[in-house]
């Protein structure tokens, strides 16, 4: 039953490792923990066992675009799929939650936030779960290096529903996180914790100290070639960079969140089509890419922690061939890595007035303001306010962290439209209103389930087939959204920022003092763990993350840098003691001494030579090579 799912939804013949115990143990009740390393198929452990259930399966996970995705992804499978989201029409909630409470949904995908809202635990409480499964779950930990507050509210569903299962999946925990993580949960005895090796034999670990970061960045992508990803830390550097590789006949393309979306998924569409292309990109590109012939993965900048960068790392050599992962690292790094800990995490009364501006930059007053959305206007806030950039925008996602605002992905581009009215009150309502029952018709023909879900929708195609200009559909549209024949909501091009809940006065905003330091000083440590894998010379990269991981007993790697170093260390002393060997009998001249160990590489024998006459152990008269003690 389990390999003819896979194959009908999947189209795969089995399972990747570990996949068919993780859904064995969900199918059999039992409260299970996957770590499963980067491109390991995590989805497929709670989707497969949600299609053979009965019931619905919830799906708590991070982010917006990896929701939207794993949606599409169902979707395109026959498979029904839904996803609730900070910044969504309410009518559009209420489809979705309808839809869920009367059986027409297999997988609902929300975000942790939701779970504090009491109309969603309402429509929770009614619904035929049979399975909760936590992405992402590192970030139920306050010591994960991910931590957001809201996942501590996932608990709360086992009041509701005590008897389903639940999954938790994570790429990246140490043994730590992991205890936590079944903690939070509340897992029951006879849970079961299923760990992958993160151990990646066809990944070579490589550290570069350089001053040079661009010469060094070209020489390394010219030499790998193939499709790659580039790190930085800030925006204006994926610009910068993604234009001096183009400049180089290197072609690539920049991504990070500020990028119109449109604009971005081209970018991202070209470069998974493509064998050769670079994408520059913060941390915002990655997360559900599915590309696995990636060859290298270079950082520029120093990662924020161990976790960041395996899993950014870990996106390289899925297909199992020979990949790179390339960390550019210099002393200056390590300071400013460490220095930006102040700007990642203000004081608790700076974050608390940055709460303070934004209320009355948007004048909301105190009581008021729950699910209200506006334009963001960062710099405008922060000009007004006297605010630092950096310390602005970390001060904003603490506040999301908390629950109190949401900074939406603005990928809402596309108009959505839904019928709320049953299709007999519809057609008497085309009947009397010519016009507009003629583009209902025409808009009917265009798109499907348009009586169930929010479906997106183009007004310049509806103009184009209905024979009007496109501000005539937009306003008849918005005539019927008035007189709730449909629900229209419109696109919008611009970033969005939400309050998850009423505006609450300064002087009761709790933040705890306590919570808000575990997190900094938890901060610290990743980052002095990250430097300290970036500094070290002496252990094998790949033996340091699977320690760091927790998983001990690794054995070397032989591909990172250090690695390569030592055995060219050992192959050098093996020629040594070749050449010593060599001329025991007699002198000899270079040209002889590399005919008689003509398998040794020219270059190579000329530097141990040069470095034996260095070190005493030959000299060398009129041009016969001889041992030092002769």
């Amino acid at each position: 039953m389990l390999e003819e799912t896979l194959k009908q939804y999947w189209g795969h013949d089995s399972f990747r490792p570990m996949q068919r115990e993780i859904i064995e143990s969900v199918l059999e009740g039992h409260d299970t923990m996957a770590l499963l390393p980067t491109g390991g198929g995590k989805s497929v452990c709670y989707q497969l066992p949600a299609l053979l259930k009965k019931g619905i399966t919830v799906v708590v996970s991070p982010l917006i675009a990896l929701m939207k995705d794993q949606v599409l992804q169902l979707r395109a499978k026959h498979i029904a799929a839904a996803a609730i989201y900070t910044g969504m029409h309410q009518k559009e909630i209420e489809a979705v939650l309808n839809n869920c409470v009367y059986g027409k949904i297999k997988l609902l995908y929300i975000s942790p936030e939701r779970l504090k809202s009491q109309t969603f635990i309402g429509h929770l409480r009614q619904m035929p779960l049979s399975l909760l499964a936590v992405d992402e779950a590192h970030c139920i930990s306050q010591w994960g290096y991910d931590f957001r507050p809201p996942y501590l509210e996932i608990a709360t569903v086992r009041q509701y529903h005590p008897d389903i299962p639940v999954i938790a999946l994570t790429a990246t925990a140490t043994p730590e996180v992991v205890r936590d993580i079944e903690e939070q949960l509340q897992f029951r005895p006879g849970k079961r914790l299923f760990q992958s090796s993160f151990a990646r034999e066809n990944l070579s670990y490589i550290v570069r100290k350089c001053d040079d970061k661009q010469s060094t960045l070209l020489h390394i992508i010219k030499s790998v070639g193939g499709s790659g990803i580039v790190y930085v830390r800030n925006r204006r550097r994926t610009i910068e960079l993604a234009r001096l590789l183009n400049d180089n006949d290197i072609a690539a393309s920049a991504y990070h969140a500020g990028i119109p979306l449109k604009e971005r998924d081209a970018s991202q569409k070209a470069w998974t089509a493509s064998h050769r292309g670079v994408m520059v990109a913060t941390n915002a590109f990655g997360m559900g890419i599915d590309k696995p012939d990636v060859r290298f993965v270079i950082h520029v900048d120093l990662p924020e922690s161990p976790e960041a960068y395996f899993q950014e790392a870990g996106r390289a050599g899925r297909d199992g061939k020979r990949a790179y992962a390339v960390l550019l690292d210099s002393e200056n790094d390590h300071e400013q890595l460490m220095d930006w800990l102040e700007e990642d995490y203000p004081e608790l009364s700076y974050i608390k007035n940055v709460y303070r501006a934004v209320c009355n930059y948007y004048q909301i007053p105190v009581g008021a303001g729950l699910e209200s959305r506006f334009d963001f206007e960062m710099e405008k806030i922060c000009t007004a306010y006297g605010l630092s950039y950096r310390r602005f925008f970390s001060s904003l996602k603490f506040l999301e962290r908390e629950g109190l605002i949401a900074l939406p992905d603005h990928s809402e581009l596309q108009s959505k439209l839904y019928i709320p009215i049953d299709k007999e009150e519809l057609y008497r309502f085309q009947v009397s209103n010519k016009k507009a029952g003629d583009m209902v018709t025409m808009i009917l023909r265009l798109y499907g389930g348009l009586f169930t879900d929010f479906t997106p929708i183009s007004e310049q195609q509806i103009a184009r087939r209905c024979e009007m200009s496109e501000t005539q559909v937009c306003n008849i549209l918005f005539e019927l959204n008035r007189l709730n024949i449909v629900y229209y909501q419109p696109k919008t091009l611009k970033p969005q920022i939400v309050f998850c809940c009423p505006r609450i006065d300064i002087k009761d905003l709790h933040i705890s003092d306590h919570n808000y330091h575990q997190l900094r000083e938890s901060e610290r440590r990743r980052r002095e763990a990250i430097i300290d894998y970036a500094s070290n010379s002496q252990i094998c990269r790949s033996q340091w993350l699977l320690n760091y991981f927790g998983e001990k007993g690794g054995k070397e790697c032989g591909a990172c840098d250090i690695c390569i170093e030592r055995r060219k260390a050992g192959d050098k002393q093996d020629i040594g003691g070749q050449i010593v060997q060599a001329l025991s009998t007699k002198p000899m001249t270079i040209k002889q001494i590399a005919e008689q160990l003509h398998h040794v590489n020219r270059e190579m024998l000329i530097e141990t030579v040069r470095r034996l006459l260095d070190k005493g152990e030959l000299k060398m008269s009129d041009g016969l090579i001889e041992l030092g003690h002769r």
